[in-house]
């Protein structure tokens, strides 16, 4: 009894995590579909830029994880990559890409999902929706504008554990630390730039830039949004495998 008494605050410090958790989801369900313009920004360690333009499309799956797709338009090099990811909640996520110069889709195994996604600090496991189920809490601590909540993930992934500090205000993080299987801090996300969108007389906000520093190789990768557009009714055939190798 002695050992349960002393175990109770950790034990609701765990429920503390995933119950913010939930009540930030349940805030940013119903926004339908978005589309969006993007820009990617890769930084080497010596500084050196280079810029991609993007297309965004987002699909919300109601009692499974969202569907989106990327297409890349800018430059030549990689004009037409599509990525196509189906988010599952419990599952792994299906994830496929296109190569316009193979004419080829390629599904993106689980083993890969640590992979670098086109060279950038993003991987694909990152490019997934976080689905809650993939994920324990704990709650490690508030102030008055956000809260700070570790996750580890409960299936394979390529990080041990990630700490979220999620805005009050924003319903969504502002601030996301990686740390690999080493337990190192590998990476770091900032978000920035939130915009507020209504859908059904809802508020939502998303984040205009995430910046993604990458602390053990020195690179960097940003993805800016422009022209977005929340509560999108998209048809199911647009996110369809089969549709990868058509024109958009």
């Amino acid at each position: 009894m002695k050992f349960l008494i002393l175990l109770l605050p950790f034990l609701g410090f765990a429920n503390k995590g995933l119950e913010i958790t939930k009540k930030v989801d349940q805030h940013n369900d119903g926004f339908i579909g978005d589309k969006s313009k993007m820009e990617m920004i890769l930084i080497n360690a010596q500084g050196d830029k280079i810029t991609r333009k993007l297309l965004s499309y987002t699909k919300e799956i109601k009692k499974d994880g969202d569907k989106s797709l990327i297409i890349f338009k800018i430059p030549k090099d990689v004009e037409g990559t599509k990525m196509l990811t189906w988010s599952h909640k419990k599952d792994d996520d299906d994830q496929w890409l296109f190569l316009p110069s193979l004419k080829k889709v390629k599904r993106i195994h689980s083993s890969n999902k640590t992979s670098s996604f086109m060279g950038s600090e993003f991987s694909y496991e990152d490019l997934g929706s976080q689905e809650i189920e993939k994920y324990t809490y704990k709650f490690i601590s508030e102030d008055d504008k956000s809260w700070k909540i570790e996750r580890i993930p409960v299936k394979k992934s390529g990080y041990s554990k990630q700490i979220s500090t999620i805005s009050k205000k924003y319903m969504n993080p502002i601030k996301v630390e990686y740390f690999n299987k080493r337990k190192e801090l590998m990476k770091i996300a900032t978000f920035d730039n939130y915009k507020e969108f209504s859908v059904s007389g809802k508020k939502i906000y998303r984040a205009g830039k995430i910046h993604m520093k990458n602390l053990l190789t020195k690179k960097e990768s940003i993805l800016n949004w422009s022209d977005r557009s929340v509560g999108i009714k998209h048809k199911d055939s647009f996110f369809k495998k089969e549709a990868l190798n058509e024109s958009f």
